[in-house]
């Protein structure tokens, strides 16, 4: 599904991403870990098209095509979701009328006419009970107001409705108590398919208590250094990352 070949990024002229590989499969789950300034979220960034980041040598492929000339909005249409650490408020917007048109802005993109009315609000009520959200949620604007557990979980209610092919999942733990990570992490599990992939980006263990990944990548210096199963991820909280620059020999 996705495949990423020596991939280099900059912003601002720093080069941050210095030969990224990495392939994500139909139905896997990819953890990326890392320290402070690995270069963890310049790389969900570059996925997901955002423009203030520069790609300076290879390529991303999604389902075999080269993604790197669309625009965020281009991939967003072709299934790539990219869940933000920091959400923005759009006051004035609701939850609904936001997904209304998120959603109809992706059928114009693949020549489809608008969804009907009715098919929409029988998505809404089903992602909705799905993911335990109160309907009143929904008439809310967005993010305004809202708890860091609320801000979360309003982006994995978008994940719900989009269904995207590939889900980058931006620190989502960030902030959040046990009670909200149950909620955000229960959502995403119940979205799983064998026809689509996450990758999760975060700095602790915890979340890979809830969502177990396939795969832990640690990033270091904006490279991969190291790559495993779920058991990394537990060496990584047991050890810190003093021990991954040791061996990489940073």
């Amino acid at each position: 599904m996705l495949k990423i070949n020596n991939l280099h990024a900059s912003v601002e002229d720093k080069s941050i991403l210095k030969g990224i590989n990495l392939e994500v499969k139909a139905g896997e789950v990819h953890a990326i870990m890392g320290p402070n300034g690995s270069g963890k979220s310049t790389l969900a960034s570059v996925i997901a098209g955002k423009e203030e980041y520069e790609v300076t040598k290879g390529n991303i492929l999604l389902d075999g095509e080269d993604i790197e000339e669309l625009a965020a909005e281009e991939r967003a249409h072709k299934g790539v979701f990219l869940s933000f650490q920091y959400p923005v408020e759009i006051p004035g917007v609701s939850v609904t009328n936001f997904m209304k048109t998120a959603i109809n802005e992706t059928r114009k993109a693949k020549g489809l006419e608008d969804m009907p009315a009715n098919e929409m609000l029988k998505m809404i009520r089903e992602k909705s009970e799905l993911l335990e959200i109160d309907r009143k949620f929904l008439s809310r604007s967005i993010n305004e107001g809202f708890s860091g557990g609320e801000k979360k979980r309003n982006e994995i209610f978008q994940m719900a409705m989009l269904e995207p092919k590939l889900a980058i999942l931006d620190e989502t733990d960030s902030g959040l108590d046990i009670d909200a990570l149950r909620i955000v992490a229960n959502g995403v599990n119940k979205l799983k398919s064998k026809d689509n992939a996450v990758i999760v980006i975060t700095h602790y263990q915890r979340l890979l208590d809830h969502i177990v990944p396939d795969y832990v990548h640690v990033l270091h210096n904006g490279k991969i250094v190291k790559s495993g199963t779920k058991e990394l991820a537990h060496e990584l909280e047991a050890k810190g990352y003093d021990w991954i620059k040791e061996e990489v020999g940073a």
